[in-house]
């Protein structure tokens, strides 16, 4: 459950370092994507630790910054880094992006991570454009009493993802000519990675990638009227399809690999979206 009144001191801290701050878009970079940042020019940054209720950021390749930026003329909140359910701090910090990005008037929300390959056919290093979603946290960050903020009482996920917005990345890809699949993304709550046994019977659902994030925030920025695109980082192939075990470091080192691809990715996307003047 969300408690959102006490959001509003973060969004006080978030005005008061950046007054003149109006981003149409936030970024908000997963395991490993916080080197995308170099993609945009800085006109600000805030620390999560001096949010308050966001908390520094406690997992490997999150940077915990906030960074007020622009690029091709649109201006941006990049969150480097994230808050995860399964680190114990409640829906608070997991729903701050959506709730910063709505209140100062944003209309669109980008959601990257770093995913386990369920899709066999696939390898280490793709870039998978999210085009739905299956949530197996067995949760949902909208339980709990009805706030209006967060859009009607019962949401519909016909089109989480922006359909638009996938065109122009899409767009993106082959301009930047960049391999681009699409897919299923499934979100298990974490901290475990799966077991062959989860991953076997995920695939069977239809499922492409596996991680622990992005489902959250893709449902409240959907139910609260922002369109959402979502962008996963194949980093390993999930339990199972390899004999090999899984470790976050192998998730950090391949999106260094991959970093050239997907820094270009984001910045010709930007370059779209300035040139389309959607938001």
């Amino acid at each position: 459950m969300i408690d959102t009144p006490s959001l509003a001191p973060a969004l006080a801290a978030v005005k008061a370092a950046f007054p003149a701050a109006a981003p149409r878009i936030g970024l908000v970079l997963g395991s490993g994507w916080s080197d995308v940042a170099s993609a945009f020019d800085k006109l600000g940054e805030l620390s999560y630790a001096d949010i308050p209720g966001y908390g520094a950021a406690t997992v490997v390749g999150h940077a915990g910054k906030l960074v007020w930026c622009r690029a091709a003329g649109v201006e941006t909140f990049l969150f480097m880094g994230r808050r995860h359910y399964y680190e114990g701090i409640g829906w608070n910090p997991v729903a701050l992006p959506a709730f910063l990005l709505k209140s100062l008037g944003a209309k669109a929300m980008f959601l990257t991570n770093a995913a386990g390959g369920v899709n066999a056919d696939w390898a280490p290093g793709d870039l998978m454009l999210i085009e739905d979603h299956i949530n197996m946290m067995g949760v949902t960050p909208l339980l709990g009493a009805h706030d209006p903020f967060w859009g009607p009482r019962f949401p519909d996920q016909s089109h989480v993802y922006d359909r638009d917005l996938q065109r122009l990345l899409r767009k993106a890809a082959q301009a930047a000519a960049i391999p681009l699949r699409a897919g299923i993304y499934l979100a298990g709550t974490g901290p475990t990675y799966e077991t062959p046994a989860e991953i076997r019977a995920w695939r069977a659902l239809g499922a492409d990638a596996v991680g622990m994030s992005t489902v959250p925030e893709a449902m409240l920025g959907n139910a609260a009227g922002l369109r959402i695109l979502g962008l996963s980082c194949i980093t390993n192939m999930a339990s199972g399809i390899l004999d090999q075990p899984l470790t976050h470091e192998e998730v950090t080192e391949t999106t260094r690999r991959s970093m050239a691809n997907m820094r270009a990715l984001i910045a010709q996307f930007w370059n779209e979206l300035g040139a389309a003047n959607t938001l």
